[in-house]
This record gives C-alpha cells, sequence and structure tokens, in this order.
C-alpha cells in the first residue's frame, strides 16, 4: 500500500529572533504566536529582558511589553548581554545597542569568541560607538560604549554575515535623525535574511526604504524584486521612529525543515512536510528548488509540501544566498549518482563550528569522495558504507547533527557525538525523527 510520512516544520528561527527584537523594542505590549523555543531563541529573549522588556506569556507564545525604541544602560556598569552560542542575538543585539545610551558587555560560549563582529565595529567608528574586544581581537566578548546614533551616512560589509545590516536597519530607527545605510565589501552573503529583517520591520511598522542605483541616480526599488545584489549600487534609507506593537504569528521555518523534506528525496517513501509557507520570504525556501534540480519531485499540499523520491543526481549550485542548506544538500548529494559542486559559502568557516571542513570530514566517513574548495566543496559520490554503524562527528553543531541523520535513510546506523546539539534551532527534532523511523519500521516487504 502506497503510504507517506507527514511531519511538521518548527516555527521559523530567523523570524522568532526579528520579532522578539522587535516587539522588544516597540512602544506598547505585542502578542507573538508560535515563537520557537530553541536555545538561540530564548539567549534573544533573556537579553532584551537585561534591557528592559518585560516578558510575560509562555515562551511560544510571549507577550513582550516593549522599550519604546529607548535603551539605557550605565555608563561604568555595562548591562551584560549573554548570547551564548547564537550569532543571529549576537550580531544583531550588537548593532541594536550601539543605538542606545551607555555601556553594553556582550559574551558568549562555544565558538562565540571566536566569531568575528569587528566589520561592524569599524562600521560604526563614525557613530560615536566604541568596540573594545576583551579577548580576541574582533571577536566577543566586547563592550560597547554609545551616545546614541546621531544618523546621517554608514557603510556596512556583508563580507562575513547579512546580520550586521540587519541588526543596523533595526538600530537606525532609533538614530537622531534619518540613516543612509550604504553596502560595502566586495560581496554580498545570506541576502534573503535581510528581507526577512524589512519584512518584520514593515509588520511593526517602521519601515525601510531600500534604493538602488540607476544611471547614476538612486530610486526606491521593491525588495521582492531584487535578484542580484552589489555592493555599491544599494542602499537604506530609515527614518527614525518606533516600533508599533502587533500581533504577529511566525511562520513555518524552512532550514529546520530541509531535513525532513530531504528525507523525502533520499528515502522510500514520500514525505509531507507541514506548516510551511510556500510565498515566505526566507531563502532557504531555496531547498525545494535544489531537490528538484537534484531529480526529487516535489508538490504543493492543502497543508504544506510534499517530497516523493527519485533517482537524484548531481548539480552545480551557488549557495551564497541559503548557507544553512549546504549540510544538507552535501548529504544528499553524497546519496545522489554524478558529481555535485557547491561554491560561494567560504563563510561557513566562522559559524557554530567550520561547517565546510566539518561536512567534508563527516561525508567522507560515510564514503563519498570530498574535497573542500576555496569557497565550497566539490563531491563525487562512491559507494556509502551501508549495513554498518558509523560514529559521526557533530562538533557540537545542531545543523550537522539533523542532516547527517538522513544517513539512516541510506541503510547505515547512525550514531552522533552530541545529538542534544539539536536543541540550538530545533528542541523537537527527535520527535519528528521518530516519525520517520517508525514508518520506515512498520513497512511490509
Amino acid at each position: 500500500m502506497h503510504k507517506k510520512i507527514t511531519l511538521n516544520a518548527p516555527p521559523s528561527k530567523s523570524v522568532s529572533h526579528r520579532a522578539l527584537l522587535a516587539a522588544g523594542l516597540a512602544q506598547g505590549t505585542s502578542e507573538l504566536e508560535n515563537v520557537l523555543v530553541s536555545e538561540d531563541i530564548l539567549r534573544t529573549r533573556d537579553c532584551l529582558a537585561a534591557l528592559g522588556a518585560v516578558f510575560s506569556g509562555t515562551d511560544s507564545e510571549p507577550v513582550v511589553k516593549g522599550l519604546g525604541g529607548r535603551i539605557k544602560g550605565p555608563f561604568l556598569d555595562p548591562v551584560k548581554l549573554d548570547v551564548g552560542e547564537s550569532g543571529t542575538t549576537c550580531r544583531l543585539l550588537a548593532a541594536i545597542v550601539s543605538a542606545g545610551q551607555g555601556s553594553f558587555e556582550i559574551s558568549g560560549s562555544g565558538r562565540m569568541h571566536q566569531r568575528p563582529v569587528k566589520s561592524l565595529g569599524q562600521s560604526l567608528e563614525g557613530q560615536n560607538v566604541r568596540f573594545k574586544y576583551l579577548g580576541l581581537d574582533g571577536c566577543p566578548p566586547v563592550r560597547i560604549e554609545t551616545s546614541g546614533l546621531p544618523g546621517g551616512l554608514i557603510t556596512v560589509s556583508l563580507d562575513e554575515s547579512s546580520q550586521y545590516l540587519s541588526g543596523m536597519l533595526m538600530a537606525a530607527t532609533m538614530a537622531g535623525s534619518s540613516l543612509v545605510i550604504n553596502i560595502g565589501g566586495k560581496k554580498v552573503v545570506s541576502w534573503p535574511y535581510v528581507n526577512l529583517t524589512l519584512q518584520a520591520m514593515q509588520r511593526f511598522g517602521n519601515p525601510a526604504q531600500l534604493q538602488t542605483l540607476q544611471e547614476g541616480q538612486w530610486r526606491h526599488a521593491d525588495p521582492d524584486r531584487i535578484q542580484h545584489v552589489e555592493p555599491g549600487k544599494i542602499r537604506f534609507v530609515v527614518q527614525p521612529g518606533v516600533f508599533s506593537p502587533v500581533r504577529y504569528r511566525v511562520e513555518g521555518d524552512f532550514s529546520n525543515a530541509s531535513y525532513l523534506l530531504a528525507a523525502g528525496a533520499v528515502g522510500e517513501l514520500p514525505v509531507e512536510v507541514c506548516g510551511l509557507d510556500l510565498e515566505s520570504r526566507q531563502g532557504d525556501r531555496r531547498i525545494l528548488e535544489i531537490l528538484e534540480l537534484m531529480g526529487a519531485k516535489v508538490a504543493a499540499t492543502h497543508d504544506g509540501v510534499m517530497v516523493s523520491p527519485a533517482r537524484l543526481h548531481g548539480v552545480d549550485l551557488d549557495m551564497g544566498t541559503c548557507p544553512d542548506l549546504v549540510p544538507t544538500v552535501a548529504v544528499v548529494a553524497s546519496m545522489a549518482t554524478g558529481a555535485t559542486r557547491i561554491s560561494n559559502v567560504a563563510h561557513l568557516r566562522i559559524k557554530e563550528s567550520d561547517r565546510l571542513a566539518g561536512v567534508q570530514q563527516e561525508v567522507s566517513r560515510a564514503g563519498c569522495r570530498c574535497r573542500l574548495t576555496e569557497d565550497g566543496l566539490e563531491m563525487e559520490p562512491a559507494e556509502l558504507v551501508r549495513g554498518g554503524e558509523i560514529h559521526f562527528k557533530t562538533y557540537g553543531d545542531h545543523r550537522m547533527a539533523m542532516s547527517l541523520s538522513l544517513y539512516e535513510l541510506a541503510g547505515i546506523r547512525v550514531s552522533l557525538d552530541n545529538p542534544a546539539c539539536v536543541n540550538k534551532s530545533f528542541p523537537g527534532f527527535w520527535d519528528e525523527w521518530k516519525k520517520v523511523r517508525r514508518a520506515y519500521a512498520g513497512r511490509g516487504d
């Protein structure tokens, strides 16, 4: 009998961060729904609380009394902000507190104290903001001393992360006058995440204006129509103002749904993932296009999207706009026929782990021929080590743990050194994955 596996997408981590931050800065009380409950999101909530925002309700449906666009801390005794291992919390909050007044100290754990924020600090040097690094130069822990952003002109580089820009867009609402944010650097990575920030700002009542350089003139542009972003030819104009409180429901997460969707491509049973918005601005919605390019069948359903298995083949992918999908795609590619090349993701070396080196090591452990390139991976699938148990390293990285679990569908008994690291972004992953295991355990021949 034909059978499908029905799974549920978790709430979006990226949207949850931005909804909490906008609600935390708003004038009044917002009601949020379907917020992801994970370690990273709790760090954002706790940092906002340390700044003075007031939370009630539940973790998944918080009621947030915002700061009214005013962040203040003493200059001599900095407000302590523990971001844990959340890079998003660190980078967005570093920009946001720079628009406040006082002294703020951001610290974390794990690899956070090796993850750079110097580019943001350099951007803010002309805005009465000082970054004092208390450990490695350019990395947290960092003390930020500020008397507020006067406004004017600032240039933000997106070579390492789009999160600097996302943070500055929100911070700009608290500036003394309008702030023009130019895009500098040599390239732009993770651009779709900026679109999620623009969406949140618009929903909370203080939208940013995007402008592109056309024939020597700056002209307004629709963010949804921007396909290619070139430094020096795009900028944002943000007027000072306070976010308005709203009722806001967080959509499902394509990043964390990618492992569940991929299970439909590499296994023998179709997988339906419920709770995904096919019109989402999330860049990781591209997982559907990538799985289709590799040969899987993808179809919209009433509740979400269905991926059905087919013979998979290798592809050549620029994944600069969706780097969080790289571990998922690499594991799928290792089960395909033909070579796969993944490029434009050099910034994965500064994630929770050196995610490029980690992926290369672990797919090689499963039997795939994989080599590192300057900005990505080249993979040539070989016969996988099926039928036995493989002990995989997760490097404490949630995305490694979830993607490597897909090898169970290739007949490998997967053993992970730290399965609990999924709590960083998807605490319910193993509950959903048990449904996959049960479906296969209950199959007749």
